[in-house]
């Protein structure tokens, strides 16, 4: 199986569907599925997962709130809210990197079962 993952990922580069680097957050780069589903477990760990932006609120709490997806999951797990300093538009592929943090609540009816805080956000050229 692992045989046929190495092979399929060489064919992916080939052709030219996504590009891959050697840093070592793109070698743990996870789905936005897979975060939703594993939250429990990731609580407090750096995480990191490629995506489109589908929504951005700038300037909430000296924040911005990005959402992230990437086409997998449902809609229970389809989204990924990610809290930074800095931000993207609408329609940018970004790579985010920040940590896992359930059931975050900042007051006032903003209330999140899952977040990736404090994240790095790298825009895709």
């Amino acid at each position: 199986m692992k045989i046929l993952s190495i092979v399929f990922a060489g064919l992916v580069c080939a052709l030219g569907l996504v590009s891959f680097s050697a840093s070592a957050a793109e070698d743990n780069l996870k789905t936005v599925a897979s975060i939703n589903e594993n939250k429990a477990a990731l609580v407090g760990q750096t995480v990191s997962a490629q995506g489109k932006v589908v929504k951005v609120n700038s300037g909430i709490m000296k924040r911005n709130f990005v959402h992230v997806q990437d086409g997998t999951g449902d809609a229970n797990s389809n989204n990924l809210i990610v809290t930074s300093k800095q931000t993207a538009n609408v329609g940018d592929q970004v790579t985010v990197s920040g940590v896992v943090v359930m059931n975050r609540d900042f007051g006032s009816g903003y209330s999140y079962p899952l977040l990736i805080e404090d994240a790095n956000i790298v825009v895709k050229k």
